[in-house]
């Protein structure tokens, strides 16, 4: 058994091509955008998700969420500057890394804090669209609806 899903997702990807491609240089900016969800964009998008979510009625959390916020779109413009015209973040091709960087970015889908950036809205569009993963994503909810 795997915990911590960077960890799931790389696990995975060494048995697909198209989450981790075999040549090198592919393979190392899927795991550096994996990361970069992760590390990067993760705890500021978590950061806000724990404010509205678990803190909303409380004094602090409400002078806190627009500093929160402020940062993360901070990261966000970074990330959406780095996906440029491309289709994913490497480019052409769907990986790994954009698999976390959906999955981080999808932690906001309560607000218009992602998807204000037009760029951002379009990506995770694109990415949530692929077959897998809507597949990946009822699985998940399957189990879910079960344990309820």
């Amino acid at each position: 058994m795997l915990f911590e899903s960077g960890a799931i997702v790389l696990h995975i990807g060494e048995r697909s091509e198209t989450l981790l491609p075999k040549e090198a240089g592919a393979r190392a900016r899927a795991v550096q955008w994996l990361i970069a969800a992760l590390n990067s964009i993760e705890p500021s998008i978590m950061n806000i998700a724990l404010i509205d979510i678990f803190y909303s009625n409380e004094e602090w959390a409400r002078l806190r969420r627009p500093g929160a916020v402020e940062f993360a779109q901070r990261r966000l413009s970074a990330l959406s500057k780095s996906l440029g015209d491309k289709p994913y973040l490497d480019g052409d091709r769907f990986s790994a890394g954009d698999l976390m960087m959906t999955t981080v970015l999808r932690m906001l889908r309560h607000t218009d804090i992602v998807t204000s950036e037009k760029r951002l809205a379009t990506y995770i569009e694109r990415c949530t669209a692929r077959p897998a993963f809507k597949r990946a994503l009822d699985a998940q909810l399957g189990d879910f609806r079960i344990a309820a």
